[in-house]
């Protein structure tokens, strides 16, 4: 069973908190660098946009699209 990381982030004025695999909380952070972004904006973005689709899965299917483009990216 896959060990799942708890990390806090404040959305619209509230905290909450986000349980991903740690593959995918190195993919967002990855993700972030290149975007120049702080961790915290970049979940932020992602909850912007995420409609109904809950948030850690919002943050899965924007960490498998970050690491997809970078596959196809590379040589």
């Amino acid at each position: 069973m896959p060990v799942l990381v708890k990390r806090s982030v404040t959305l619209s004025g509230h905290n909450t908190s986000l349980a991903l695999e740690p593959e995918f909380w190195a993919v967002l952070d990855a993700m972030s660098k290149v975007e120049a972004l702080s961790l915290a904006r970049l979940i932020r973005r992602i909850d912007e946009g995420r409609g109904e689709r809950p948030l850690a899965s919002a943050c899965r299917v924007a960490a498998l699209g970050f690491a997809s483009r970078a596959d196809i990216a590379a040589p």
